[in-house]
């Protein structure tokens, strides 16, 4: 898979559920907008192009998995509190998860 796909797939699984979890909030569509987007904007060329080769020859695709998926939940949660978006680990944790999950059974099914 080409990361244009994998980011596309991300952005559609994600993106979603970053509305769904701020829908009531006191926030600024752009805001909700920005959490949306801009947590995978983030996180997934570093995990994408960075992490890999760095973590996959010395330790295995188990950990580089761990590693990353960690990674990302930990920076988008960060990203959200500066956005000031209630619960952010629950709604990172949440969306990461999913998606984690999808990528794993298409890359199962492939």
């Amino acid at each position: 898979m080409t990361w244009p796909v994998a980011f596309g797939l991300t952005l559609l699984v994600e993106a979603p559920l970053y509305l769904f979890a701020t829908r009531g909030q006191d926030l600024r569509p752009l805001t909700r907008l920005a959490a949306a987007v801009g947590t995978s904007a983030l996180t997934h060329p570093l995990v994408w192009f960075v992490f890999p080769p760095l973590l996959i020859p010395v330790a295995g695709w188990l950990a580089y998995f761990v590693v990353a998926e960690t990674f990302a939940v930990v920076v988008e949660a960060l990203y959200l509190r500066a956005l000031r978006i209630e619960r952010p680990w629950a709604i990172s944790l949440g969306a990461n998860a999913t998606s984690a999950s999808i990528g794993l059974l298409l890359t199962y099914l492939a």
